[in-house]
């Protein structure tokens, strides 16, 4: 099981989430084409949203009680509506390099 980032995130990456995990598994995807077909409006560098990665999450919860926009579920509690970003969670983690992954990795509001 893994925590997932879903469409509330959008447009408003707060990274209060980020600041909280102690295994640092959540990645900063500047990705327009999400605000687009979510319709969230981009703004600067909340263009996109927040993932966790599922291959390095550990189900603590912490991130979940920090989304100030209440975008962070357990997988197995996504709502009907945002099952989609299950997958995309881990679509955007799997198959990166390191470097990759160190390049979009997000460990708090600091360098935002």
């Amino acid at each position: 099981m893994a925590y997932v980032v879903t469409k509330p995130c959008i447009g408003i990456k707060d990274r209060s989430c980020c600041e909280v995990c102690p295994v640092d598994c959540f990645y900063d995807i500047k990705k327009k084409s999400y605000n687009d077909q979510f319709g969230n409006p981009a703004k600067g560098e909340d263009t996109g949203l927040l993932v966790i990665s599922p291959d390095e999450c550990i189900n603590c919860g912490a991130c979940e009680t920090e989304c100030p926009v209440e975008a962070i579920f357990e997988d197995t509690g996504v709502p009907d509506e945002w099952k989609e970003f299950i997958k995309l969670n881990e679509v955007e983690t799997s198959g990166l390099s390191d470097a990759n992954l160190d390049a979009l990795r997000c460990t708090s509001k600091v360098g935002k």
